[in-house]
């Protein structure tokens, strides 16, 4: 239920924000609105507290929100209260943010390797990646894990490329178990 009211609201944003053609200022706008949310749970928590009335929610919305945010942006918010779907801003907001990425052909990655790469190579993976797929741009995070011994791990979305040594060796041992020796 969560994940259709975070999506039916996310949409609904992504939507608004196409029609008005201000789909860039509305994705900056969410960008920070998301940070601020994530920084300050308690926010997420007074907005979802069933003991406040949702006049003081929206006083409290209005009073941090107006005048930073534009009025499309607060208004989502007070939308959201009134509606009772405090719990829910930030996956509604991550839910924007990913229609945004989709629509503008942006490809989110997490590449996990053994040793931190240089910026030469992470150019190379972002290249390969870019040939490799529809995206037209990456937002890429680099991990570094030892315990890979080597390669990388790809992850794009439910996608993963393994070529981590680690990985290998636990084929070659799964593989090496099941011979038997007669």
């Amino acid at each position: 239920m969560a994940k259709l009211i975070s999506k039916t609201y996310g949409e609904a944003l992504f939507e608004l924000a196409l029609e008005k053609n201000e789909l860039d200022t509305m994705a900056e706008q969410v960008a920070l609105l998301a940070e601020a949310f994530a920084e300050n749970p308690e926010l997420t928590k007074l907005l979802s507290h069933p003991k406040i009335s949702k006049e003081e929610k929206i006083s409290v919305v209005e009073n941090i929100f107006k005048g930073r945010f534009s009025d499309d942006i607060v208004g989502f918010l007070v939308i959201i209260v009134e509606k009772d779907r405090g719990s829910e801003i930030e996956s509604i907001l991550e839910l924007f943010q990913a229609k945004v990425r989709e629509y503008k052909k942006i490809g989110v990655a997490l590449v996990t390797s053994a040793v931190e790469l240089s910026e030469a190579q992470k150019a190379k993976v972002e290249h390969k990646l870019l040939e490799q797929t529809a995206y037209e741009q990456f937002e890429i995070t680099y991990v570094v894990d030892a315990s890979l011994i080597g390669g990388m791990i790809i992850r794009i979305g439910d996608r993963v490329v393994d070529s981590s040594i680690r990985s290998k060796l636990d084929l070659m041992t799964r593989d090496l178990r099941k011979i038997s020796l007669d």
